[in-house]
């Protein structure tokens, strides 16, 4: 299993476009929704079933096909479980708080089929993940960011 976990400060220093917990919120229902503007890797994204509290998607990342549900849970958290595909598990996004403000937490626990675990495959795998998901942290927020700065409000849900 790889397991891969990152936090970015949602606002730091010298940041013009300060973003509110709102705003984050927004940001990754938003990427629950349509992650294409939040994720450069993924190519394709549509929502094929809603739910109560979330959604289940059909992706492409990386030239591969996902299935994936995705569980929102409001001011807290993001959950995406990979349902189908050659990569298995959970990915989760964050929305931190504490003395030093708003964070995001990227974290991943994912399985390869077919792969032997501790394998030179899996660690390549897991190194490329690590750097889709530092680009995917910067580009959620970047992403919100623009929304913010073009005007577009916070909303809630």
């Amino acid at each position: 299993m790889i397991s891969v976990s990152t936090t970015v400060p949602v606002n730091p220093p010298g940041e013009h476009v300060v973003l509110t917990r709102a705003d984050v919120r927004q940001g990754l229902k938003l990427k629950a929704e349509n992650a294409l503007p939040f994720v450069p890797a993924m190519t394709y994204c549509e929502v094929t079933e809603r739910f109560a509290d979330g959604l289940e998607r059909e992706i492409e990342f990386r030239g591969e096909r996902f299935t994936e549900r995705i569980t929102l849970e409001p001011e807290r958290r993001v959950t995406f479980e990979r349902l189908g595909g050659s990569v298995l598990g959970t990915i989760r996004n964050e929305i931190l708080e504490d003395q030093d403000g708003l964070a995001l937490r990227f974290s991943f626990d994912l399985t390869l089929a077919g792969v032997e675990p501790g394998s030179k495959e899996e660690s390549e795998y897991e190194e490329t993940m690590s750097g889709d998901y530092l680009k995917a942290a910067a580009a959620t927020l970047a992403a919100t960011r623009r929304m913010v700065a073009e005007g577009a409000p916070a909303q809630a849900g």
